[in-house]
């Protein structure tokens, strides 16, 4: 009997899951790869994902839970973004109460080098509150759901601050940090993003700090080596506490564990 493999994906690491798995397995293994997000961003993913591809949230862990039942889930991979904590919580609930095994692709975090001018922290006020008292241009690459704290910047007594805000997609109303064009800029883009195109924002923009989250992985990882280039501080927002259950941080373990399955 075929059995069936639901990946959460939305990441660039779960996307090469669904293609290798797909080549390796896809006579014998039914794969859906699940996109969470905005439809119009996941749409645009969907089209280079082989086999099965579901679009949307699933209602929380009893949704999830449903749908691990009427679609006869044998294995669940978790490759979510680092950052997508309520997401992977709902995956675990609904796999415990659906006896489902599931394991979580853990996408190794960036690693410190010589010279490196990094501070992480637990959360946004923690990050405004550590940032260097000296005029301010700041790439922050966090999403627009965290840029509120950034408002503190520009109270009488600060330093002077600018901002140059990367998004997915454009913000549906004016972000809370001043007036666009004096006080910020937006940049569009999703990852991967190439060295010579970051090297370019930051020389462009005269950027002078680096403000992201702890995300690891290739897909924008060429922020940080230009960063390091241009000898700027970085200050990251840690990652949240990870769920239980096995962690695999290397595709090659993720494949092999699935090879014992199938």
């Amino acid at each position: 009997m075929t059995k069936t493999l639901l990946i959460l994906g939305g990441t660039a690491e779960a996307g090469e899951l669904a293609r290798r798995v797909t080549a390796t397995h896809g006579e014998t293994l039914r794969v859906i790869t699940s996109l969470a997000g905005r439809s119009e961003a996941a749409e645009s993913q969907s089209n280079c994902i082989p086999g099965e591809v579901r679009i949307g949230g699933f209602g929380g862990p009893q949704g999830l839970g449903t749908y691990l039942k009427q679609q006869k889930v044998d294995w669940l991979i978790d490759a979510t973004h680092p950052f997508a904590a309520t997401i992977s919580r709902n995956v675990r609930l609904a796999c415990e109460t659906q006896d489902v095994e599931r394991i979580i692709f853990d996408r190794p975090a960036w690693r410190k080098q010589p010279g490196d001018q990094w501070a992480e922290l637990p959360d946004m006020i923690a990050m405004v509150e550590s940032l260097p008292w000296v005029e301010r241009r700041v790439f922050l690459t966090v999403g627009a759901s965290n840029l509120e704290a950034f408002a503190r910047l520009r109270r009488p007594g600060q330093p002077k601050s600018w901002f140059l805000v990367r998004l997915i997609s454009p913000p549906k109303r004016p972000l809370p940090l001043g007036t666009k064009g004096k006080d910020y800029e937006v940049v569009l883009g999703r990852g991967p993003f190439s060295l010579d195109e970051e090297r370019a924002l930051i020389r462009h923009h005269r950027i002078n700090i680096l403000v992201a989250k702890m995300s690891g992985g290739e897909a924008t990882e060429a922020k940080i080596i230009a960063a390091r280039e241009a000898k700027i501080p970085v200050f990251f927002l840690s990652r949240p506490l990870p769920e239980s259950g096995l962690r695999l941080g290397r595709m090659e373990d993720v494949l092999a564990w699935l090879d014992v399955r199938t």
